[in-house]
């Protein structure tokens, strides 16, 4: 149970729902509220048969690779760690946004669902470094599998809950509201993070120097 609420933590930190507003206001600018949701549920949709592909394939791809799961949790935590920094200084990369070439390009496209929005906003590399930490950390049960798709739904469902509600939360929140939320889950996410490599350290690492 620890476990998977602590990969609903990272998964809601890294997809970042409340985040994905202003980003997502920006894309479809003078857009329709019909073009809107429909660009909000096929990116959705989109990013959540990415991001399940990596649930069942996670696993054998590092065995494939030779990839041991220590070594996967030193460097996806220092990838996660990264992104923490960009989120609690509200920096935009390419780690969970566009870059600025990729942005001028999404602004030609009157589909903004695969991409920008689905790949990388929602299914980033951070998006897909949790995925795949959460599906080598853990047991390949039947019952665990389920529980972590149940996990990854339920985040999918609150960050298309969010971008459906975009008009909502940004005159709410506005940007500046949505930016301390997103520093205050980057410190969460700096400490998970650290976690992993301390993990992977641990069980790959010390016993060779013992």
């Amino acid at each position: 149970m620890a476990a998977l609420l602590n990969t609903f933590v990272m998964l809601f930190v890294v997809i970042d729902p409340i985040g994905l507003a202003p980003m997502f206001a920006g894309l479809t600018y003078g857009g329709t509220e019909s073009y809107r949701r429909r660009m909000a549920v096929r990116g959705t949709l989109l990013a959540g048969t990415v991001l399940v592909i990596f649930v069942f394939v996670g696993k054998p791809l590092l065995h494939a690779l030779g990839i041991g799961i220590p070594a996967f949790q030193i460097a996806g935590g220092a990838l996660l760690f990264l992104l923490a920094i960009d989120m609690v200084f509200a920096r935009q990369s390419g780690l969970r946004s566009t870059t600025e070439r990729e942005q001028q390009e999404a602004e030609q496209r009157a589909d903004i669902s695969v991409f920008p929005l689905a790949v990388p906003l929602i299914a980033g590399p951070g998006a897909i470094t949790t995925v795949l930490l959460m599906s080598g950390s853990s047991g390949q049960t039947l019952m665990g599998t389920i529980a972590r798709l149940l996990v990854l739904l339920a985040v999918l469902v609150l960050a298309l809950g969010s971008l459906l509600l975009t008009t909502r939360i940004m005159r709410f929140m506005g940007e500046t509201g949505a930016n301390t939320f997103t520093r205050t889950s980057g410190v969460i996410l700096a400490a998970l993070a650290v976690q992993f490599m301390i993990d992977g350290l641990s069980a790959g690492v010390l016993p060779q120097l013992r």
